[in-house]
């Protein structure tokens, strides 16, 4: 199931969207243009758990700004152009609704600190990992979350992919990120099974963590006055 908007009415232009849209897009163009050393660019500004983690599975944390800079820089690198496609579809279709709930700048607060949760949910459940953690995914998790407690029941036109035919229809908002997150949720419970330093791919349970602490703070959160119904009535 691919998202491709929503049926909120909204009442202000989703400017922070359209401007993390933007600098994750220059981000990962300047990344093409580092060729050979893109390597050395994800692992100096992505995140490695095993930085943060001693081998008794302790968390170490004895400088907060070298802490904050790769969990912060890690948030706008991306692995190749589907990696970047799906995340900045995901944030498109859901993000401009909870910014219009919000206001712009609550709306930024709760993307970043969704992104720095999801960090540290990696961190402890990945501890030992060599593996650079990259990605909005962490971040958009938490605007996923804050969608299902805001907006459970819009309606969401969502294409379906089967072999080579493709058709869409609308679904309600509650079932794609329950589902999403059930997905979420057993692949990384899975993934505790292994046990590598190496083991990367899917941060699982970034995307969990980003998504639960996304949901607390849109409940915590004051949201900005509406002046309209929240939905156009025929789409109900």
């Amino acid at each position: 199931m691919i998202p491709l908007n929503d049926n909120i009415r909204r009442q202000t232009f989703w400017f922070a969207t359209l401007a993390l849209i933007a600098l994750n897009t220059a981000v990962f163009a300047y990344e093409l243009s580092l060729g050979p050393a893109i390597n050395r660019f994800i692992f100096a500004f992505g995140l490695v758990p095993a930085r943060y983690t001693t081998t008794h599975g302790a968390i170490i944390i004895s400088n907060l700004a070298v802490f904050l800079v790769p969990v912060f820089t890690s948030m706008f690198i991306h692995g190749g152009w589907l990696h970047l496609i799906g995340n900045m579809l995901f944030l498109f279709v859901f993000g401009r609704s909870i910014e219009d709930r919000f206001g712009h700048g609550n709306f930024l607060l709760l993307y970043f600190l969704s992104g720095f949760g999801a960090a540290l949910a990696e961190i402890i459940f990945n501890m030992g990992s060599r593996v650079p953690t990259i990605g909005a995914s962490g971040a958009i998790a938490g605007v996923l979350g804050a969608y299902l407690v805001s907006y459970p029941t819009a309606r969401i036109t969502t294409l379906i992919p089967l072999f080579i035919i493709f058709w869409t229809i609308r679904l309600p908002a509650i079932l794609i990120l329950v589902y999403w997150f059930a997905i979420q949720f057993i692949a990384g419970y899975q993934m505790l099974a292994i046990e590598s330093a190496t083991k990367g791919g899917v941060a699982w349970w970034a995307h969990v963590g980003g998504f639960l602490l996304g949901m607390v703070l849109a409940l915590a959160m004051p949201k900005r006055q509406r002046r309209v119904a929240s939905v156009w009535p025929w789409e109900m």
